[in-house]
């Protein structure tokens, strides 16, 4: 004889978070999951069966019913890695963003790693690696930059009397 499911017990303004999770196409694909295995369990369904209708392992389902049960909607994300913190501060990372995006450097056009390093007081990899993740290029320019050749007026001349009146080419 099958072993009788005991529902979840989940307060109404919990299922209606799961139930938006659940249906949510921008919240991570796991989270999404977990929101509809305890939604499945709270309709009464076995852990068994919400194994097998998700195709995960029993203990999966068991693990995120205890967690649900222990702290609620939080239970359902993941914990903390385990490993070393991060070592620079939200304070240094935004003084570095701040630097390169707003300041010049002194004798120089452009930022480089190693200015912006001795200027912040951060390691070059650090620079690197939070220019990179933020996609700040400070080498980069996004304005028009005219040309300090001393001929560029009459060139342009030339160039847009050519787009305005183009020579004849039947003779090509």
């Amino acid at each position: 004889m099958g072993r009788r499911a005991v529902p979840l017990t989940v307060a109404t303004e919990d299922r209606v978070q799961l139930e938006s999770i659940a249906r949510s196409q921008s919240v991570l694909a796991a989270l999404a999951r977990r929101a509809q295995i305890i939604l499945r369990l709270a309709d009464g369904e076995t852990n068994s069966a919400v194994a097998e209708r998700y195709q995960v392992s029993r203990p999966t389902v068991s693990l995120w019913r205890t967690r649900y049960d222990e702290h609620g909607l939080a239970g359902l994300h993941n914990e903390p890695k385990p490993g070393r913190s991060r070592s620079t501060s939200e304070d240094e990372i935004a003084g570095l963003i701040q630097t390169a995006l707003t300041r010049k450097p002194k004798a120089r056009t452009d930022w480089s790693r190693p200015s912006l390093a001795d200027e912040t007081g951060l390691s070059k990899s650090t620079v690197h690696r939070y220019l990179t993740l933020f996609g700040v290029q400070p080498h980069r320019t996004k304005s028009f930059k005219l040309s300090n050749d001393p001929f560029f007026v009459e060139k342009v001349r030339d160039i847009v009397g050519l787009c305005l009146n183009p020579p004849d080419m039947r003779w090509c």
